[in-house]
């Protein structure tokens, strides 16, 4: 309820701004914003949510159309997923062990962004696209090692020495592919210079295809597509 407290009153503040010029019928615009992204399909059993950041560039044709040049930056969060491990090959009694793993999404994309209704202060618009992505990925796994006494005042840290438990790192990976965008939001005009907006989109990647076979001969594959849903808030000048 408080959330909703909060829209309704952002909504009255942006109806109270006087009607002026928009900012897209500037010929180059600049955007920034932020906000929190989804992960979606098998990307979701794997890795979690987490923050985005970007920052982009378009070009306008007319009050209704351009062409924006964007960086995005998607921090996600670890999530857990349990695998069989034995201690020596071949053995007859796995146990289930946690794994973690990392990564983050990075993409250039190139934009075709069409506007609705350019005459008033609330402007709808639609974004497709596509686009470069990078995407590193680092797994972990809990372990557990002797640490000797040590003293570090750079760190604010002293310990007398034992056993300690810490993250294991088992395996970093990188893959960089070709994905596309689609999705859509509402600019908010602010005045002649800026405009607040909400954009909500879509990306999908299609990844490469990895494949392994293990001692017993069994052969484990899959394609390491992304699918990904951020939700941002910005400033467009």
């Amino acid at each position: 309820m408080r959330a909703v407290k909060w829209i309704v009153v952002l909504a009255l503040v942006l109806a109270a701004v006087p009607a002026g010029a928009q900012v897209n019928e500037k010929k180059i615009n600049i955007n920034f914003g932020g906000g929190y992204t989804f992960t979606s399909g098998k990307v979701a059993e794997k890795l979690g949510g987490g923050y985005n950041v970007s920052l982009g560039m378009t070009f306008n044709f007319s009050p209704k159309v351009g062409l924006q040049v964007e960086y995005g930056y998607n921090g996600l969060g670890e999530k857990e997923v349990d695998y069989p491990v034995c201690g020596t090959p071949g053995c007859t009694n796995p146990v289930n062990t946690p794994f973690y793993g990392s990564s983050n999404m990075q993409h250039v994309d190139f934009n075709l962004v069409l506007r609705g209704n350019t005459s008033g202060k609330t402007v709808p618009y639609l974004v497709v696209g596509a686009g470069y992505y990078y995407r590193p990925v680092q797994i972990t796994t809990p372990a557990v090692g002797y640490v000797p006494g040590y003293c570090d005042p750079f760190w604010y840290w002293c310990y007398p020495g034992g056993w300690v438990s810490y993250d294991k790192i088992v395996g970093k990976r990188t893959t960089s592919d070709v994905g596309m965008t689609v999705g859509g939001g509402v600019s908010f005009s602010l005045g002649d210079a800026a405009a607040l907006y909400f954009e909500v989109r879509y990306h999908y990647i299609w990844g490469p295809t990895y494949s392994v076979t293990d001692a017993a001969g069994k052969v484990y594959s899959g394609t390491a597509t992304g699918q990904f849903l951020p939700i941002v808030f910005g400033l467009r000048f």
